[in-house]
């Protein structure tokens, strides 16, 4: 099924249409993947942290337009932000701060959050000093 540009808000096709952040990042300090099995829309994120702050941020994102939106707006969410304040971003966070979703597309803004906590505990796993 073919979504229709129409169903979004102009902050949607805003991030849509100008992407935020987007491409890999060479040598990061976390990665996190996360991947929607029914749909399958995949985000990639990638962060660099120096002081316990996330300096730089990233992302790669196969999915629809709402998916690419929704990587796009928590890489501006999280860029400046400490990893506790990270990781205090909400999935229903990012749909208020894209100015709402169409109900079908929800679990775009949920992919988000789950690659900001991949990418911080792969961060943490590496034993980078923080």
């Amino acid at each position: 099924m073919e979504e229709s540009p129409g169903a979004y808000n102009p902050i949607v096709l805003d991030h849509l249409k100008q992407p935020r952040n987007m491409g890999e990042m060479e040598d990061p300090d976390g990665v996190g993947e996360a991947r929607n099995p029914v749909c399958g829309d995949t985000m990639r994120l990638f962060i660099r942290v120096e002081s316990n702050r996330i300096v730089d941020v990233a992302f790669l994102t196969f999915g629809c337009g709402a998916a690419i939106a929704s990587s796009s707006l928590a890489t501006e969410m999280i860029k400046g932000k400490t990893i506790e304040e990270a990781l205090e971003i909400s999935d229903e966070n990012i749909v208020h701060a894209l100015g709402g979703l169409p109900a079908s597309k929800i679990h775009c803004s949920i992919l988000a959050e789950t690659a900001i906590r991949a990418a911080v505990t792969d961060y943490r796993k590496k034993g980078k000093k923080e």
